[in-house]
Order: structure tokens, then C-alpha cells, then sequence
């Protein structure tokens, strides 16, 4: 048994949009550790959705969780 309890980490934000949604998201379409590759396909995704409904692409995916 443990003597003490760890520490919770903190998640820190994105660096694009600077949201911690964004990065709990990521860090779970990461592959073998490969968060910079997961990060572009997100963003570029993002851009895609953006360009087709000429609408911001972060909030339709907000409401895409939702």
C-alpha cells in the first residue's frame, strides 16, 4: 500500500487554441507517443471543417461532443 496518494497532474492547454479539451482529445487519438502527428491531423481537420461550412471549426466540434 501506498504511504501517500499522488499528485494530480495538471493537463496543460493546447497551443493553438489554448483549450484543455482540445488536448484530453489529442492525447487520445495519439499513437505510440506521437502527439505532434496527432496534434496535425486534429488542427487540420479542424481547418477542413472550417473551410467547408465556413464556420469556426473549434465550435462545431465542440458541439460535435456535446
Amino acid at each position: 500500500m501506498r504511504k501517500a496518494s499522488p499528485k494530480k497532474r495538471t493537463i496543460l492547454p493546447d497551443p493553438k487554441f489554448n483549450e484543455v479539451l482540445v488536448t484530453k482529445f489529442v492525447n487520445n487519438i495519439m499513437m505510440k507517443g506521437k502527439k505532434t502527428t496527432a496534434y496535425n491531423i486534429f488542427y487540420e481537420a479542424i481547418d477542413v471543417v472550417s473551410e467547408r461550412t465556413k464556420e469556426n471549426g473549434l465550435e462545431i466540434w465542440k458541439k460535435a461532443l456535446v
